[in-house]
């Protein structure tokens, strides 16, 4: 009772943090922990100690598992450089480091704890960089960079721990480390992929989005343990099986399983990653009364916490300068993928420490002369890194001025694919159609095909000040009808006129095509930090290479539609004469006709702070 209580309490608490950090902005791990550990000091609440084999073995793989279900496969094989070195090459250089620092710092310990300490404090946390990242909006190549990095080094850094442990009571020959850190590597590899093979198989034959929802629950502590049980690297194998699955998952699962468990991983996650910095907070009085028991000062206590945080950042900075100073002076494909000191301070000051940290910590044996001080340095580097470097992360970011991600850029990459999925849709239909279809049904399918695509459109540009988008009324008017729509069922529904089973299956009908409405908001100019210049394109159709370069220069209004007196939507200029004409989500479509009739290949946007072009020819964006 008393425990049930307590998880409650505790969730409430997550969601009214987090809700409030959401409504000023605030980041959340920030705020999570200072009411953590402004809690724990409160009379009646309990005192909190983070169990070691309940974080790594059931609350980590989860973890692990929510954040490669977001990681792109392709970006994780395109930086395998920079994860190698950052997540390995890293993580043993502050190890050796951190405890050099912690050996001259603290009296009387042992080295081989020192550097487990050192081990302890290495891996910045993946769910405190992808938190603090989205909340920031980082730049996309240091926010992906981040969590590629900290998916990994959790691995790295464990069997660091792991030998510095074993060192405490043996001595461990150099051929001994590297054969198990090869096996941890190895044997995590292959146990994820099998893994990740067997459930992709079993997914294959699963139609019930439950089961399949199930499926996903087991898979990271499968990974975990089976590679545990072999004595490889549970951490590297989770992120195996889970980059693995993701990126099979469009072949295997059914579109309802796929949002089915979008919706509730991210529930799941939500839960457990802001829970755990709750947790962090929480711990500060027992690992206080600890550190004071140990028979040091309180001053030396004090410089020990404080040389282990500011060793972890200045070895931090060193390393990624450092190596990108060796990448811009290398060779050419090392110059290509070299940072710029821009990148380099924002990836050096983003390595927060998180819940492994802590985690690990308790796995120091208990008879480590001075433990209670190496968990308070732990737990210092934590909340250290969380609160100075996560609370000045903002102002670096607008100090160095890398650009975040756009989103009227990613709206117009958008718009690019789904015309290209809509192209490959429709030419599929023309393979299909025998012409002994009812009547409206193929018309039909071409519609719905075209008006998402155009949908797409729609969401570059800015619409007139008394005109909607066709989707902006569609969308509109649809909601109005299902909301009447729904009112009779659940009038049925009180008034018991039909079985509990039909009304259920009737309700889920318009929640589903509610769910599928296309409601964002369009994306104005005066939202957009710069024009919409895409990036240059080595492989161009010829009649882009041929064409001018887009300028933004926008258009008031279609030449045709005010001969006509009709109305458009969006505008685009013909690059070659200069014909200002509509889009094809207009309903006369103008400036496409003017490219059936004269021929003129590409038009350039005519929006508002838009400069892309469109090739009618090739179907290709430039």
């Amino acid at each position: 009772m008393e425990l049930t209580a307590q998880l409650v309490a505790l969730v409430i608490a997550v969601g009214v943090v987090a809700g409030i950090c959401d409504r000023f902005g605030w980041p959340t791990p920030l705020v999570l922990v200072v009411v953590g550990a402004a809690a724990s000091f409160v009379p009646h609440v309990p005192e909190v100690q983070l169990d070691p084999d309940v974080v790594l073995f059931a609350v980590l793989p989860p973890l692990l598992y929510a954040t490669t279900s977001r990681t792109s496969l392709f970006d994780f094989k395109h930086n395998k450089p920079s994860i190698i070195a950052m997540s390995v090459v890293l993580v043993v250089v502050t190890t050796l480091f951190v405890g050099w620092v912690t050996w001259l710092l603290l009296p009387g310990v042992a080295l081989a704890a020192a550097l487990a300490l050192g081990a302890v404090v290495a891996p910045p946390d993946a769910i405190a960089a992808s938190a603090v990242g989205r909340r920031l909006g980082l730049p996309r190549r240091v926010a992906t960079l981040l969590e590629h990095e900290s998916l990994v080094n959790d691995a790295a850094a464990l069997i660091a721990l792991s030998v510095a442990v074993s060192a405490l009571t043996s001595s461990p020959s150099a051929p001994e480390v590297a054969g198990e850190f090869v096996w941890a590597v190895v044997g995590a590899v292959l146990v994820g992929g099998v893994v990740a093979a067997v459930l992709a198989v079993s997914r294959a034959r699963l139609r019930d989005p439950v089961l399949d929802t199930l499926v996903s629950f087991v898979a990271p502590y499968l990974a975990f343990l089976a590679a545990e049980e072999v004595h490889a690297s549970g951490v590297l194998a989770t992120v195996v099986t889970g980059l693995t699955l993701a990126h099979y998952s469009p072949k295997v699962q059914t579109a309802t399983a796929r949002v089915t468990e979008q919706i509730t991983w991210r529930t799941v996650a939500f839960v457990l990653e802001n829970g755990v910095f709750l947790l962090i907070g929480l711990q500060l009085p027992g690992l206080l009364s600890g550190a004071a028991d140990s028979g040091l000062g309180a001053g030396r206590i004090v410089v020990v916490c404080l040389g282990v945080l500011v060793a972890t950042i200045v070895v931090r900075f060193a390393f990624v300068f450092g190596l990108a100073g060796i990448l811009a002076v290398g060779t050419p494909w090392m110059r290509r993928e070299a940072w710029s000191p821009a990148v380099a301070g924002l990836v050096s000051w983003a390595g927060m420490r998180g819940v492994v940290t802590l985690a690990a910590a308790q796995v120091l044996p208990e008879d480590v002369p001075n433990r209670e001080v190496l968990l308070l340095a732990a737990f210092t580097v934590v909340v250290g890194s969380l609160l100075v470097q996560g609370s000045t992360l903002p102002w670096l970011v607008r100090r160095v001025g890398l650009p975040a991600p756009d989103p009227a850029e990613d709206a117009l990459r958008a718009a690019e694919l789904s015309d290209a999925a809509n192209a490959a849709g429709l030419a599929r239909l023309e393979e299909l159609v025998t012409g002994d279809e009812p009547a409206g049904v193929v018309h039909r399918l071409r519609d719905r095909s075209i008006a998402r695509s155009h949908a797409s459109w729609e969401r570059l540009g800015r619409p007139l000040a008394d005109q909607e988008t066709p989707s902006s009324v569609y969308a509109r008017l649809r909601m109005e009808m299902l909301d009447a729509e729904r009112d009779v069922i659940v009038a049925a529904r009180d008034a018991g006129s039909a079985p509990g089973d039909v009304l259920e299956a009737a309700m889920g009908q318009i929640d589903v095509e509610e769910s599928l409405l296309d409601r964002h908001e369009e994306l104005e100019s005066t939202e957009r930090d710069r024009a919409l210049v895409p990036r240059p394109r080595e492989a161009g159709c010829a009649h882009l290479r041929l064409a001018p370069a887009g300028e933004a220069a926008p258009a008031a209004a279609c030449e045709d539609c005010v001969r006509e007196g009709t109305t458009w939507v969006h505008l685009r200029r013909c690059l070659t004469c200069g014909h200002v004409g509509c889009c094809d989500s207009s309903p006369q479509k103008h400036s496409r006709a003017h490219f059936g009739t004269v021929g003129h290949p590409v038009v350039v946007s005519a929006e508002p702070d838009e400069a892309w072009r469109w090739c009618w020819v090739d179907s290709e964006l430039g």
